[in-house]
């Protein structure tokens, strides 16, 4: 069975960045390679000269040059990149100063902005005086607790400008999630709003705003962004001043970006949190940018004027991700509430109005939007689009169906996976190889990625394991906070195997050269001894039409462990005996007997993280009578209730 579901064109082919970088690599290097594939294993095998030419060919600006582009290559765990070379981020994504746009923002309130790339750079210089005037310098902390407005890429940008360090969460953060957060990294600086819009609701964040300021005694001024409308009283945050009176009083002619080295910080980003309090995980200027570009690039396929965007909180890592494509000279197109409200056509009026070529979105509002029975196919405009990518969970290989049936025949749909870890992917999208239905099409450039077995040895093709890189790679966080022998690093990723990064996804490679992520391996199921990927049933689950989501975790019994599985079900619907029967039955034949739940129970709600992943681990730990260390990661702890002490569960 040919399960291809999109093949580029010679002339897409020929038209992208791949083929120039390989003609680039040819012309200039005396390299012969003919293909992506030849690249691949070419950027592996010659990993130093594969980042020093992409740092040329994407024309990364540098004011010192590397004089070496890797020390200790042999340690991951201590591994340097462009040893002694300057640069600083901001820079390099400021350095279209023209008029052509930068960034567009729509709200849920239909308010609407633009700025150009001159526009913007007059306004970071601005900010840039502002925070040096406060005091703050290089390797100080400035966060943001805001929703996705252009005024944060501002604000992040202003930041990264002077060397100093940004770290963001997104207003659905609750108080407490936030000073597990911030309270960790000592921010000088708070960026705010008054208040966001969300599902049809004006939501006020003064009093959770006041509280973070009382309860965080570093933070010395706090810069108010109006956003809501709110009538902020002088008197109601302290030590305040508004955003517009910060850029109404600068008159900044010429800014200068403070040169900082590769390896200096630039974000701070924070695990889950489900398991304790986050891990503040923390990215270097250079890792962050060379890495983003090569994926933006070489992966994407954006060029200048292109418009990109991605549904996303400030909170999650695919924000960073969507803001570096500045450096390519591509429009970010941002949006900020519900992609639901009023209705599912929201997000497909933006790409038609705007005219935006890739689209980025989680593999959960695919698998929601074809639920609503809504077909953005039948919406006019959507010529322009040419990418969909997919992130969050494993997309599943009827998701592929539904875009390809329902919203445009031949666009280029890109599953991608990485994480906060390393701010970016491991495997991603390649625009001139064919995509197989249900398959990431394949490992990232430059990036030494495998799937290993139990053993340690590498999996034969089709044989499920962990997800691996074994050899150095510029975007490795520098450093955990707060962690100077980087014993919680170590741990986090290199006690599984000696020297190799284990990533913690459960996976397995296609004969195609692609991968399929069959969940995380935290989560992984062992009815029996054998090891069960959750994604495998959660791909089961979504063809019955009646269930709206689910979540599966093993319930220990003894001495082996039993599938359990929730499920959420859409308005109006009940779980009964014919359709307990009907899951059980596509569970067996989709997946196999061992993968059929010995109890599946109806919930009314499923836990989340805020960025919107099933929380399975959280779920697990309170059907077993365990604490759920912090509840303030989450969007709806209150779900949890649904899955304690339930007599279905009692041994």
């Amino acid at each position: 069975m040919n399960d291809m579901v999109w093949m580029p064109k010679e002339e897409q082919i020929k038209n992208s960045q791949i083929h120039k970088f390989i003609q680039y690599l040819n012309k200039n290097y005396q390299i012969t390679l003919n293909n992506s594939d030849e690249l691949y294993e070419w950027s592996i095998t010659n990993s130093e000269l594969f980042w020093q030419t992409f740092s040329e060919f994407s024309q990364i600006k540098f004011s010192t040059s590397a004089t070496q582009i890797l020390l200790n290559g042999h340690d991951m765990l201590n591994a340097q990149w462009f040893k002694n070379s300057k640069l600083n981020y901001a820079e390099n994504l400021l350095k279209h100063n023209d008029n052509r746009l930068a960034i567009v923002f729509r709200g849920e309130d239909k308010v609407e902005w633009k700025y150009t790339f001159a526009e913007v750079n007059q306004i970071v210089a601005k900010l840039a005086s502002e925070l040096r005037s406060l005091g703050v310098a290089k390797g100080d902390r400035v966060a943001g607790y805001l929703p996705n407005l252009p005024h944060t890429v501002m604000a992040m940008l202003a930041t990264a400008s002077i060397g100093a360090i940004w770290s963001s969460c997104s207003p659905d953060f609750g108080v407490q999630g936030v000073l597990d957060r911030l309270g960790q990294i000592e921010p000088k600086v708070l960026f705010t709003i008054d208040g966001y819009y969300y599902n049809g609701k004006n939501i006020d964040c003064v009093d959770k705003v006041c509280e973070i300021i009382n309860k965080l005694p570093s933070i010395l001024t706090t810069i108010v962004i109006n956003y809501a409308g709110s009538a902020i009283p002088a008197s109601k945050i302290a030590n305040s001043t508004l955003w517009d009176d910060v850029i109404s009083k600068h008159d900044v002619e010429n800014h200068q970006f403070e040169q900082v080295d590769f390896n200096h910080p630039l974000f701070i980003m924070y695990s889950s949190g489900t398991t304790g309090i986050p891990k503040c995980i923390v990215h270097s200027v250079g890792g962050t940018l060379i890495q983003h570009l090569k994926e933006h690039q070489l992966h994407t396929d954006l060029s200048p004027n292109d418009r990109m965007f991605y549904f996303t909180t400030c909170g999650w890592m695919m924000w960073n991700w969507l803001v570096s494509a500045l450096a390519s000279g591509v429009t970010l197109m941002l949006y900020d509430g519900s992609p639901t409200y009023p209705g599912p056509a929201v997000l497909w009026d933006y790409v038609a109005d705007y005219q935006i070529n890739v689209f980025g979105t989680s593999a959960k509002y695919l698998a929601s939007l074809e639920k609503t029975g809504y077909k953005p196919n039948h919406h006019a405009g959507l010529e322009s689009l040419r990418a969909i990518l997919s992130t969050g969970s494993p997309l599943l290989p009827e998701s592929y169906d539904f875009v390809y049936n329902h919203i445009k025949s031949d666009v280029r749909l890109c599953s991608i996976s990485g994480g906060t870890d390393i701010v970016s992917c491991f495997v991603l999208g390649n625009p001139v190889k064919p995509i197989y239905r249900g398959e990431i099409q394949q490992r990232g450039f430059g990036l030494s990625v495998n799937v290993y077995n139990d053993d340690g040895k590498p999996a034969d093709i089709g044989e499920k394991g962990e997800l691996v890189c074994t050899k150095p790679f510029p975007c490795q966080p520098i450093y955990f906070w707060n962690d100077p022998d980087k014993v919680k690093y170590k741990k986090a990723y290199f006690d599984r195997f000696n020297n190799i990064w284990c990533h913690g996804d459960y996976a397995s490679l296609t004969e195609n050269g692609g991968v399929i992520i069959h969940g995380r391996s935290d989560t992984t199921l062992n009815p029996g001894g054998v090891r069960i990927g959750t994604a495998e049933i959660y791909r089961q689950v979504e063809t019955v039409d009646e269930v709206l989501e689910s979540v599966v975790i093993g319930q220990e019994t003894g001495d082996d462990v039993r599938v359990i599985l929730f499920v959420k079900m859409k308005e109006g619907k009940n779980l009964h005996d014919e359709l307990i029967q009907l899951l059980k039955q596509r569970i067996k034949t989709g997946a196999s007997p061992r993968h059929v739940p010995a109890v599946i129970i109806q919930v009314a709600d499923i836990p989340r993280t805020i960025s919107g992943k099933v929380v399975e681990l959280a779920v697990k730990n309170i059907v077993h009578g365990e604490e759920v260390k912090n509840k303030e990661s989450l969007a709806n702890p209150e779900a949890l209730i649904h899955f304690a002490n339930l007599p279905e569960l009692k041994l």
